[in-house]
């Protein structure tokens, strides 16, 4: 069954994720490693605990997300896999340098989440479920066995992705919400790109956004933008 770790990177407060199962086979969520300590951060732990690194798996192209990316492919030799509706944000990358971001190159794209349902590791299977409104591309990950849910920047404990930089829409957003992350159970735990971790039953409860969308509060399908 597919285990979690979860490393914190970059000015951002990123969230990188590590899915791996007994073949110690692993997958590496979100690089955000973007300085040479932070680097060696993530080699420690992929050795420390005999991994394998097999796809570097992104939930969208955002720079917080992607500057570890470049150098994961190349200590692993291992594919990366963006959805083809974020490669513009992915290309923007070095715009964001003066804010602590060590890009250097930008990574080439070798898997398109646009046309792949699923991808294996070791002997677990990662599902993945496009989600756009944070970005056009975004997606989340779905380990069912698990009951875990990688949410990348479409949800938060107790919050929702900003919708105001480019490509973003607050009714894609809620809808990828509504209709494709709630019926995933109530039990399901989501790890979001920042911040806490939560399951769905918590956010169905507690989270304004989606409370009120529930209840009808609010006709997010109607709405043009929409900030956080």
């Amino acid at each position: 069954m597919i285990k979690l770790a979860t490393l914190t990177f970059n000015p951002f407060g990123e969230n990188t994720y590590i899915l791996f199962d007994e073949t110690k086979r692993c997958a590496i969520v979100d690089a955000g490693c973007s300085s040479d300590k932070e680097r060696q951060t993530l080699v420690s732990f992929i050795e420390k605990n005999g991994l394998t690194p097999v796809v570097a798996l992104n939930t969208h192209g955002h720079v917080d997300h992607i500057c570890g990316v470049e150098f994961v492919k190349k200590r692993w030799g291992i594919p990366f896999a963006l959805h083809r509706n974020d490669k513009p944000i992915l290309e923007t990358a070095h715009c964001y340098a003066d804010m602590g971001f060590d890009i250097g190159t930008i990574p080439a794209v070798d898997i398109d989440l646009a046309d792949t349902a699923e991808i294996p590791v070791g002997n677990s299977t990662l599902h993945i479920i496009q989600t756009p409104g944070h970005s056009p591309g975004h997606i989340v990950i779905h380990a069912p066995e698990a009951e875990l849910l990688l949410t990348g920047d479409l949800l938060f404990k107790e919050s929702i992705g900003r919708t105001d930089l480019p490509g973003g829409s607050y009714p894609a957003l809620m809808d990828s919400i509504i209709e494709k992350v709630i019926p995933l159970g109530s039990d399901t735990r989501i790890f979001p790109g920042h911040g806490p971790q939560s399951t769905i039953a918590h956010e169905v409860m507690f989270n304004p956004f989606i409370v009120e969308a529930l209840r009808g509060d609010v006709n997010y399908k109607a709405c043009e933008t929409h900030e956080n």
